[in-house]
């Protein structure tokens, strides 16, 4: 794997002021939506260009914190006993419920958006704890603190079922200390590796959080059982009591709260700004947080609000995972989708490496270019080429308005069609003006010459929908399509 480029981003996190050299363009529009959603319509493109930068992400951010958690399903509170097969409904349970979020995503984008991104840092896996009840008490809670308090999200977190199974805190008694979830507790979750902690913090973290014990049948709620709570003294962070599970959570933010504020922002500055870190920026980020009591909106508005997310040097700058790919492709192009579609698309993403719900393991997915090999690049291309010439065979119109909403409805030139075409779905655009009359030429497909020579041909023509899908077919093999 090659190193990550440099961080070459410049600019504090003052207020982003447009200017001549660092205009409000589309291509700063898109950079936001990218970063802060999955991506965004030609039209919606132009209502973020009619807003000054601040009211937008402000706009944005609050719409996504005041949008509902997904509607509460039949099943979300079963245990074992409810059902008739066991096997066969929890497996139809979770693929609706995977597809059900996707098909947010592809819809509303920015409350998923973070809520993916804290289903890879509170990592669970389906695959072990088997229960869509558990399934989905988990994510509802993803999506309600995605931009609440964190600390409440951590003392939460290692409540749900899910989590308790997962990193066997059902299993953590005083007669049998377990440390599989204290160990991730820091480790993964709020301080980093050998960041701030001993094997000794760890075992005595485990130790007080013994008692979540109350487990009764399969699927059925996990309760607090204080027999199995150990009542002895421990010593954590130096600090010696008859500490249980809220004394953990209160002596992590008290003791350790300058390393916790500077993690998850060094985490949330890699994921949404650049993968190489800048440390000056995570600093004023990590300030915030803590003036704020823990609160992520205040850091997230303050980060996405900066001269230096707008920086050019950030733009493109991160391998989009499967997911984000996926859902910017389908959002990006206004194009429609239906629930066939949309469990394609979830399927694919699993084949390349990302099954929601079941992350590879406990760190999450790594990201960034991990998520690029010879396998799994040919299957995004297969992917959405398929996806394309399904809008030919079936909603023509679809790539015909997208090709009329980039160039204009009175646009005759292949080049300059071709262009905005290219432009809209790689930020950056192409390098090279031989790369664009190489697309250009993709783009005339079999029309004579003479035809665009004369002015005759132009976006109405019944040759555009497929002219615009082999030019998508050739965008998404590019290299600079798998950047967002």
């Amino acid at each position: 794997m090659l190193p990550a480029p440099p961080n070459c981003a410049t600019g504090t996190l003052a207020p982003y002021a447009p200017s001549a050299a660092k205009p409000w363009d589309k291509r700063r529009v898109m950079h936001l939506y990218r970063r802060l959603g999955f991506g965004a319509s030609p039209p919606e493109i132009q209502q973020g260009l009619a807003m000054d930068p601040g009211t937008l992400v402000d706009t944005l951010l609050n719409t996504a914190r005041n949008q509902p958690p997904s509607a509460e399903p039949e099943w979300a509170y079963w245990d074992i006993d409810k059902y008739d097969d066991f096997n066969r409904q929890r497996m139809d349970q979770f693929i609706s419920w995977v597809t059900g979020w996707v098909d947010q995503m592809a819809g509303q984008g920015i409350r998923e958006k973070f809520t993916l991104f804290w289903h890879n840092h509170f990592v669970t896996r389906f695959e072990v704890y088997q229960c869509p009840s558990h399934l989905y008490q988990y994510h509802r809670l993803l999506q309600e603190q995605a931009f609440g308090n964190f600390k409440n999200f951590v003392y939460e977190i290692g409540k749900t079922p899910a989590m308790l199974v997962f990193l066997n805190g059902v299993q953590n008694t005083r007669l049998q200390p377990n440390e599989n979830y204290a160990r991730e507790l820091y480790e993964l979750f709020t301080l980093g590796r050998d960041n701030g902690y001993t094997q000794d913090d760890i075992v005595e973290t485990a130790r007080a959080l013994t008692g979540w014990n109350g487990f009764t049948k399969f699927c059925a709620p996990i309760g607090y059982a204080p027999a199995l709570h150990d009542p002895g003294e421990k010593t954590i962070f130096g600090r010696t009591g008859n500490w249980n599970y809220e004394d953990v959570h209160r002596l992590l933010f008290e003791e350790r709260r300058e390393l916790v504020a500077e993690y998850i922002c060094r985490k949330l500055y890699r994921h949404f700004v650049h993968p190489e870190p800048d440390e000056n920026i995570i600093a004023g980020l990590a300030t915030t947080f803590l003036e704020n009591d823990f609160e992520v909106a205040p850091v997230l508005r303050q980060l996405f609000r900066s001269e230096h997310f707008f920086d050019d040097y950030v733009v493109s700058a991160i391998v989009q995972s499967p997911v984000d790919r996926f859902i910017s492709f389908v959002r990006e192009g206004g194009f429609p989708t239906n629930d066939a579609l949309i469990e394609a698309l979830t399927f694919q993403a699993y084949q390349q490496g990302q099954q929601l719900f079941n992350p590879v393991d406990v760190a999450g997915w790594p990201g960034n270019r991990n998520w690029i090999n010879s396998n799994t690049l040919t299957g995004r291309w297969q992917t959405l080429r398929y996806y394309a010439f399904y809008l030919f065979e079936n909603t023509p119109d679809s790539l015909t308005s997208l090709a009329v909403q980039l160039a204009g409805e009175e646009a005759t030139d292949p080049a300059f069609a071709t262009q905005v075409i290219v432009d809209h779905f790689l930020p950056n655009g192409l390098q090279r003006p031989e790369d664009y009359e190489r697309a250009t030429d993709v783009f005339k497909y079999e029309i004579p010459q003479n035809y665009f020579d004369e002015g005759l041909w132009n976006l109405r023509w019944d040759t555009v929908p497929a002219q615009a899908a082999l030019l998508l077919d050739h965008i998404i093999r590019l290299p600079e399509f798998q950047l967002g």
